[in-house]
C-alpha cells in the first residue's frame, strides 16, 4: 500500500507541467483574437513565438508513512510436537496345539502329577465335547480330558452286603490335588485366552451361534446339584457293572455317580473349586 502511494505522488508534478503545456498550446491555436486582421497583400513578418516558461510546482511533501510496530520475542517459544504413535504389532496366531496348551497348564499348575494325568491329543475339543456332553446330563467317556486311575475300584463285603471300599476314594487323591493347586483367576485368564479355539470347536460340533460359558455354567451347577451322600455307600454288580443300591442316587446322571465315587471329602474340594470358576464366569454373562 505505501509503495502504491509513492508511485502516485510522485508522478504529479509531470502531469501538472503537461497541462500547462497543452493549454498554451489551445490558447495560441484556437483562441479568438479581439479584432480581425487586415488583408494585405504584403507579405507579414510572422511574429515569433513565445515560449512560456513551465511552471514548476513545489513539491509536496508527504507525511511518512509510519512503519509497523513489530513484537519482538526475545525467546521464542518451542513449539511441542508428538511423535507419531508407533504402529501396534500384529497379534501372534494363537497356537492352540496339544504342546502349547500344555505347557501353559504345567506353568499354571506346578504339580507333579499333572503331566501324567492330562491326556495328550486333542485337549482343547476333548474338553468341548466333554463340558457340552456334561450340559445335557451326560458323560462323554471317550472324551477324558483326564487320563483314568491307574488303580482300579475296589469293594468289600460285610453282613451279606457290597460297600465301596474308602481306597478307591484315594485314587482320586492326585486329581483333586491338582485341582486344588491351581489359581482359579489365572485358570480363567487361560481358558479365556484360548476361548477363540474353544468357540472354535464348539462350532464346529453344532453350536455356531452359543457362547461356550453359558454351556460351561449349566455343566458346573450340573455337577453341584450332585447330593452329598454318607459313608459306606452300597453298590452291587449286575453283569460286569456296579449299580448304587439307593435307587435315589442310581437315578442320579452318569457325571454325578462319576463324581460321588470320589469320595465325599474329594467331592467337597472339586465342588469348593468348581463355585469358584462359575462365579467368575457367572458374573460377565
Amino acid at each position: 500500500m505505501a509503495e502504491g502511494t509513492n508511485s502516485k505522488t510522485s508522478l504529479i508534478p509531470h502531469i501538472s507541467v503537461a497541462a500547462v503545456l497543452v493549454l498554451i498550446l489551445l490558447t495560441v491555436w484556437f483562441w479568438p483574437s479581439e479584432e480581425e486582421p487586415t488583408v494585405v497583400k504584403v507579405p507579414v513578418k510572422q511574429p515569433e513565438p513565445v515560449v512560456a516558461e513551465p511552471v514548476i510546482p513545489e513539491p509536496i511533501e508527504e507525511d511518512p508513512i509510519p512503519e509497523p510496530d513489530l513484537e519482538v520475542f526475545e525467546d521464542e517459544p518451542e513449539i511441542e510436537t508428538t511423535p507419531p504413535p508407533e504402529p501396534e504389532p500384529e497379534p501372534e496366531p494363537l497356537d492352540s496345539s496339544d504342546l502349547a496348551v500344555k505347557t501353559a497348564l504345567s506353568a499354571l499348575i506346578e504339580h507333579p502329577e499333572l503331566t501324567r494325568i492330562l491326556v495328550n491329543d486333542e485337549i482343547i475339543r476333548r474338553f468341548v465335547v466333554f463340558v457340552d456332553n456334561l450340559n445335557n446330563e451326560e458323560l462323554a467317556s471317550n472324551f477324558h480330558v483326564l487320563q483314568k486311575p491307574e488303580k482300579p475300584f475296589r469293594t468289600y463285603q460285610q453282613a451279606g452286603k457290597e460297600w465301596i471300599d474308602a481306597a478307591s476314594f484315594k485314587r482320586y487323591t492326585p486329581y483333586v490335588e491338582v485341582l486344588d493347586n491351581a489359581d482359579v483367576d489365572k485358570l480363567i485368564e487361560l481358558y479365556d485366552y484360548y476361548k477363540p479355539a474353544i468357540q472354535e470347536n464348539y462350532a464346529e460340533i453344532g453350536y455356531p451361534d452359543d457362547n461356550f460359558d453359558g454351556t460351561l455354567i449349566n455343566a458346573i451347577e450340573h455337577l453341584l446339584d450332585t447330593p452329598e451322600v454318607p459313608i459306606p455307600i452300597e453298590v452291587y454288580t449286575e453283569s460286569v457293572v456296579y449299580k448304587f443300591r439307593d435307587e435315589r442316587i442310581e437315578n442320579l446322571s452318569n457325571a454325578q455317580k462319576q463324581l460321588l465315587r470320589t469320595g465325599p471329602e474329594n467331592m467337597r474340594v472339586i465342588k469348593a473349586t468348581l463355585r469358584e470358576i462359575r462365579d467368575v464366569i457367572d458374573e460377565r454373562l
